[in-house]
């Protein structure tokens, strides 16, 4: 190795430090692209202890929004959705990146650990030692009693890589279960978006106290990114005040789909 490589892992903290920062990206594009959205609908309405004026004057002023912008939020959703694929990416990009410092050895590091643990003993070879040696050989330069510059040659103990090599076999095995599950993620992200039904069972299953009826008109009628703006909102505020908002905007729905009042975004799609 050489140039960059050997800086990166000469460094490692410093290494690690960039790979934090890597898998931290997603999460600062997501605080950026939200907005603080959800924060703001919030109105303090997760703890649920205010007067019923200021309770009432608040889920009015979440209702109204619901309202105004039902059906537009579609592209906030994607964003979120974008950057969980922005993760996985990160995920397996930087075991690719790891491979190739490791000059084709890290894709298959934990594989072959689990292997040399498991063959015997006379005959299995140490990857992590191939990878992270424990000794090597050294050259010293000193002035000798001429007064000239001897070379010597002595075996030396490298420590630190009896704890890198441990680093980095955890690290092998934490990005297989963090590409497995963010894969695993974006499946389920890809069914709610083809699946309207999925995201009425889902709604279903997550908040029981609102009344089946209510939650199948504002999916039948709603879109994706509506969809998971509720579930968002449903984990971040009083379940009670939840079930009554979601209670309101199904009732706007139905006069709206009776009475056709105007004021509310008219043109409803099928998702």
């Amino acid at each position: 190795m050489g140039g960059w490589k050997d800086t990166c892992f000469n460094d490692g903290p410093g290494y690690r430090m960039f790979q934090a920062l890597l898998f931290y990206t997603p999460r600062w594009l997501w605080k950026s692209w939200e907005g603080g959205k959800i924060h703001a609908l919030m109105m303090d309405l997760d703890i649920g202890i205010c007067s019923e004026t200021e309770k009432k004057l608040k889920k009015r002023l979440m209702l109204d929004y619901l309202c105004e912008n039902f059906q537009y939020h579609n592209w906030w959703a994607y964003k979120y959705i974008i950057c969980e694929a922005l993760a996985l990416i990160n995920v397996i990009g930087q075991m690719f990146l790891m491979n190739r410092f490791f000059d084709g050895a890290f894709l298959t590091f934990g594989i072959d650990v689990i292997q040399f643990l498991d063959s015997d003993q006379e005959d299995r070879v140490d990857p992590m030692i191939q990878i992270f040696p424990r000794m090597t050989k050294c050259t010293f330069y000193k002035y000798g009693v001429s007064g000239e510059i001897e070379r010597h040659d002595a075996i030396c103990i490298l420590p630190l890589n009896v704890f890198n090599e441990k680093i980095y076999v955890f690290l092998w095995f934490w990005f297989i279960v963090l590409a497995f599950l963010t894969a695993c993620t974006l499946i389920y992200r890809l069914i709610i978006i083809l699946s309207p039904r999925m995201r009425m069972y889902w709604l279903r299953f997550r908040f029981r106290l609102i009344r089946k009826e209510d939650l199948d008109l504002i999916v039948k009628k709603g879109k994706m990114g509506d969809w998971f703006l509720f579930c968002m909102l449903g984990e971040n505020i009083d379940s009670i005040i939840f079930r009554d908002v979601m209670h309101e905007l199904a009732t706007k729905l139905r006069v709206q789909l009776m009475e056709y009042t105007p004021g509310f975004r008219s043109g409803m799609q099928e998702p």
